[in-house]
């Protein structure tokens, strides 16, 4: 299969989007598949996981790269010829990549990652909030099909009147992300560092954005016995530790690979406070290093956690239950070895290998469902022989 990923983000940028796109790219050189990568201009390396990467030009907005419509892509994707375009969070280059793609004959499949209307009714923009979901639909209208990560995401989407639409959620790292990553010693150093009297680490993993309202770690304020660990970095840094400001807090920064991995091994409980996640891929690696999750009862933590069994959801508008959940998971450690174990059981079967194969799966629908689109040459034939049929009855 020749695959052509074009990506709103990719590296050097570190998000939800460039993780999922890396790793999509690893499974297809895994399978002895070809692909290629088009992404904002913003110096990304020539190649990934041995694939050529194609940078188009693009605009900063925000510290964001922000690629532009461009005949490049129709060039690019021209020049290799692939059996389907995966369009990565599309927006501005994504539509444009669908348009040409479409204009090649060539089926796209468009992944809904970033929930832009969600930020436009955050930021209390009304008529923004309209026209941000005009622009989705009139983005994905154009392909084959549209993958959503979330329940809440596909029920949006269906509002919106946004049609052909399939579920497909992300792989989690099952080896790195491990229960017996409490017993490394990168693990026990730095929970000795964090937590020197023995202290329960509620920990938090991911950017440090308006969106992510860590803020709202302002309630645990007050509670006996915690430390907090906040992985990451972003925008709203200054916001967050003022915010913060007095509470027993670490900031460690972004951290990766095993340093990433021996920061979860450090926590005894998980808390994800935006209201905004289509998915939450850190909840799931949480999961299967064996902690419990507290999140709110939104978006795409809705299918990831089970509550009472591998967590606890709190209703945003209600931060006395977040407060509530996290007290009654330090009182009770038995509790937390049993929500962490519930955790790891429920991502067994979300490998990147088995979320992987999936997504082939889906490319095999478009492209089946764009050569028996009307029109196309299997359509002709198909019509030709139908009507053959009727002559010859």
């Amino acid at each position: 299969m020749r695959v052509a990923v074009i990506s709103e983000s990719f590296l050097p940028t570190v998000n939800g989007v460039t993780g999922s796109v890396c790793k999509v790219l690893e499974h297809l050189r895994e399978r002895g598949d070809e692909a290629i990568v088009i992404a904002p201009a913003a110096g990304a390396p020539t190649e990934y996981a041995g694939f050529p990467v194609h940078e188009v030009p693009a605009l900063a907005y925000r510290q964001f790269p922000v690629g532009l419509p461009s005949p490049i892509v129709q060039r690019i994707l021209s020049d290799f010829q692939p059996d389907v375009l995966h369009a990565a969070s599309p927006f501005l280059l994504g539509a444009h990549g669908i348009w040409a793609a479409n204009r090649l004959g060539v089926p796209s499949v468009a992944v809904f990652q970033t929930d832009v209307p969600g930020y436009a009714r955050r930021n209390g923009m009304k008529a923004a909030v309209k026209l941000a979901w005009r622009i989705v639909r009139w983005v994905h209208e154009g392909a084959e099909l549209t993958l959503v990560p979330s329940s809440a995401s596909q029920a949006d989407l269906e509002r919106a009147g946004i049609q052909r639409l399939a579920r497909w959620g992300r792989g989690v790292d099952l080896d790195r992300y491990h229960p017996r990553g409490r017993e490394t010693d990168a693990a026990r150093a730095l929970r000795a560092r964090l937590a020197p009297n023995g202290e329960l680490v509620v920990g938090y993993v991911g950017r440090v954005a308006p969106e992510k309202q860590l803020e709202r770690l302002a309630k645990l304020r007050g509670v006996k016995g915690i430390r907090i660990a906040i992985v990451g970095d972003g925008p709203a840094m200054p916001v967050v530790q003022h915010a913060l400001r007095g509470l027993p807090v670490s900031f460690l920064g972004m951290l990766r690979g095993e340093e990433l991995a021996a920061a979860y091994g450090a926590m005894d409980v998980f808390v994800h406070t935006g209201d905004e996640e289509t998915f939450g891929q850190t909840i799931q690696e949480a999961h299967a290093a064996g902690l419990p999750v507290v999140a709110p009862r939104a978006g795409g933590p809705i299918d990831l956690v089970h509550p009472a069994v591998d967590g606890f959801l709190f209703e945003p508008g209600d931060l006395g239950q977040l407060r509530d959940a996290v007290q009654v998971l330090a009182r009770q450690p038995e509790l937390r070895a049993r929500m962490g174990e519930a955790g790891r059981r429920a991502v067994l079967g979300r490998s990147w290998q088995a979320i992987g194969e999936e997504l082939v799966g889906h490319y095999e629908t478009a492209m089946r469902s764009r050569a028996l689109s009307p029109g196309s040459p299997l359509a002709r034939q198909a019509l030709t022989a139908q009507r053959d049929r009727q002559l010859a009855d």
